[in-house]
């Protein structure tokens, strides 16, 4: 198994990034897949979730109305677009399957 992060860096407040999470060694539509992250100091959080087919998604409340979790079971991917960024979102971003956990990828939102 195999969970590859991309598309962190810096963004300034208000501004948008999308990472990317490219899986492989597994049947990936048969997993629920997650986006977590931690900060600096902090706890490693949930982010998102999404079912297998995408039908059951759920999002912390701090980041609901703002980040959109999605997959593509052909490009065996699962996406965090992440709109109207904010300091307090900086942080590692993971990509995990039950059991895996990817290298993450750093988002810094800083002017």
């Amino acid at each position: 198994v195999l969970l590859v992060e991309s598309g962190g860096g810096l963004v300034q407040p208000g501004g948008s990034l999308r990472l990317s999470c490219a899986a492989s060694g597994f049947t990936f539509s048969s997993y629920f897949m997650r986006w977590y992250r931690q900060a600096p100091g902090k706890d490693r959080e949930l982010v998102a979730s999404i079912s297998r087919y995408g039908d059951i998604i759920n999002y912390a409340d701090s980041v609901k109305g703002r980040f959109t979790i999605s997959r593509d079971n052909v490009k065996n991917t699962v996406n965090l677009q992440m709109n109207s960024l904010k300091p307090e979102d900086t942080a590692v971003y993971y990509c995990q399957r039950i059991g895996y956990w990817g290298k993450g990828t750093l988002v810094t939102v800083s002017s």
